[in-house]
């Protein structure tokens, strides 16, 4: 683990504590990968938009029950990845 994924991990173990969720799987992967489709194919201050929607969609998901923890993750994953891949051909700007 090179110093900057070392950190990301580190940094969001303090997120995870201080919101009193540890023990929280997070894949930073998918979500930094997200963040790069949004900000390269819709504007670049979709990127944290994106992410922050994503968290919430899925959060909520969880919280009325429709879908446990993963499951509702990867699905708001999925629909914000194919709505960033829509704006990249319709021809977004970064």
């Amino acid at each position: 683990m090179d110093d900057r994924q070392r950190l990301l991990h580190e940094w969001t173990g303090r997120l995870l504590a201080a919101f009193e969720i540890d023990g929280t799987d997070v894949d930073i992967d998918a979500v930094l990968d997200l963040a790069g489709k949004a900000a390269h194919g819709v504007v670049r201050p979709a990127a944290p938009l994106t992410t922050y929607v994503v968290g919430y969609a899925a959060g909520l998901a969880v919280g009325s029950g429709q879908a446990d923890e993963d499951v509702a993750m990867r699905s708001a994953l999925a629909v914000a990845d194919a709505l960033c891949a829509e704006a990249a051909t319709e021809g977004g700007t970064a």
